[in-house]
């Protein structure tokens, strides 16, 4: 059995976590957790992007030294962990030394591959996507289409990686389905790369942008963050040293990216050229999600609709805010969040939902066997939603069965039978409690608390406390 590698894309550190980072990192969690309870070694791995010329504008409109101000960000994220009890085994860092000294190795890989030439080069420059335009991709005025913001017209000498020397390469490596979830995003890289693939930037002036890694042997220039920033890929494996978890992970193992959906020239075309460039594997997949917006609009402090993971937290609890973000956001296209809807989803599928029939399988339970029920055998853990990527999917089957046995209780009546054959009761409340066992063994890898928390009740044959409380008025 293959070893398992999974990783986030890491966040660019100039803000706060946002729930469109929190999906993607609870997703891989998912699935790290899922993958354990399955018998497999599993490398989770996230992290933070710090270099830039956003950062570096950032940090110098505050008046702070730019190390001081990517180190408060990146503990924002890395918080992440336990609020939303991750189980991630590695969070790297791109100003961590080990990532820049892999960052400059892959450089001189590239450049040993004859794929790396320093060329004067003018063009339109989002700041924001810290990436050149062709005049074509952008909106009248030349705008950016994803920050909406006019582009800078740059005339500069940088360092240009030859991606159009693996259109060919990339033609095929496109070309096996499944290397793409979901599917429609496989046909949208195939497009991109058939459309003419041009050598991008992948340096920066020191002279205007000295907030990034040096490139080796040029003093008078540093790396482009894109270039730095997808290295931590292998870099949080060790790389470039060979063996250990490089090999187990990522030569040996499966591998596999998650990602947002305006990633895909990135991860799935610039991050494979430079893989194949440095004679490193290619990543066996990626999966893109969508965005989520607030309101039919954009998250935008402007609007302020922007919804922080931390504020879920505080409202609903972590399990309750992975529930939500995994059920009631769409795995692969964009999805509508209000406060008012997580209300809804909160009070309805996890009150009234999942906590009520614990608490009254549970009560009755308690009140009518005289022993913990037998669990004879615990159930096989296997979700086929989840190898197809779809935790909406996975959910719904969960939540399914809760129904399923809100309608048994309902038709049935133990709690009044008990009365009249009390042998024929115990016998409804015993598979009742059976299947609410089921029911927590299912939901460890996608909320484990509330599901340790329901099969030590089971143990105890004891009702629990109330696993969701009601949201005040």
């Amino acid at each position: 059995m293959k070893a398992k590698y999974i990783t986030t894309t890491l966040p660019y550190v100039n803000s706060d976590p946002h729930i469109g980072f929190a999906l993607e990192i609870i997703q891989a969690d998912i699935l790290a957790r899922y993958w354990r309870l399955l018998g497999q070694e599993v490398f989770f791995t996230t992290g933070t992007d710090e270099h830039g010329q956003k950062i570096a504008q950032k940090a110098d409109e505050r008046g702070e030294d730019r190390q001081i101000y990517v180190d408060h960000y990146a503990s924002e994220f890395k918080k992440l962990g336990s609020a939303l009890n991750l189980s991630f085994d590695n969070f790297i860092r791109t100003t961590d030394s080990a990532h820049k000294l892999a960052a400059q190795e892959i450089w001189r890989r590239c450049e040993a591959k004859g794929d790396i030439y320093k060329k004067k080069y003018s063009g339109l420059y989002c700041v924001g996507c810290e990436l050149f335009y062709k005049p074509e991709e952008l909106l009248e005025g030349k705008v950016c289409p994803i920050h909406t913001t006019p582009c800078q017209e740059i005339e500069e000498e940088n360092y240009f990686f030859k991606l159009s020397n693996y259109q060919a390469y990339l033609e095929e490596y496109l070309s096996t389905e499944g290397v793409i979830v979901p599917e429609w995003r496989r046909q949208e890289a195939i497009n991109f790369v058939k459309g003419g693939l041009e050598d991008f930037s992948i340096s920066r002036e020191k002279a205007r942008l000295n907030w990034g890694i040096p490139v080796p042997g040029d003093d008078n220039q540093v790396m482009y963050v894109w270039f730095d920033a997808l290295t931590n890929y292998i870099s949080t494996l060790g790389w470039p040293e060979e063996g250990g978890n490089f090999t187990k992970f990522w030569t040996e193992g499966e591998t596999l990216q998650l990602a947002g959906k305006d990633q895909i020239r990135f991860q799935s075309v610039m991050w494979q050229a430079m893989l194949k460039s440095a004679d490193v594997k290619a990543t066996d997949k990626v999966v893109y999600h969508g965005f989520i917006n607030s309101g039919g609009q954009k998250m935008s402090k402007s609007l302020g609709n922007v919804i922080s993971p931390y504020e879920m937290i505080a409202k609903y609890g972590t399990d309750a805010t992975r529930y939500i973000l995994l059920r009631h956001v769409h795995p692969f296209d964009d999805s509508d969040v209000t406060w008012e809807k997580m209300d809804e989803w909160y009070t309805a599928n996890l009150v009234n939902g999942l906590g009520n029939l614990v608490a009254r399988v549970m009560k009755m339970a308690e009140t009518h066997l005289d022993a913990p029920v037998a669990i004879d055998s615990v159930p096989s853990i296997t979700m086929p939603s989840l190898n197809e990527f779809n935790f909406q999917s996975a959910l719904d089957t969960i939540w399914h069965t809760v129904q399923m046995q809100d309608e048994k209780i309902a038709t049935t009546e133990p709690f009044k039978l008990v009365k009249t054959d009390k042998a024929a009761a115990q016998e409804i409340i015993s598979d009742l409690v059976r299947e609410v066992h089921g029911i927590a063994s299912y939901l460890e890898p996608i909320m484990p608390n509330t599901s340790a928390v329901i099969l030590k009740a089971v143990a105890e044959n004891k009702k629990p406390e109330n696993l969701f409380s009601r949201l005040e008025q």
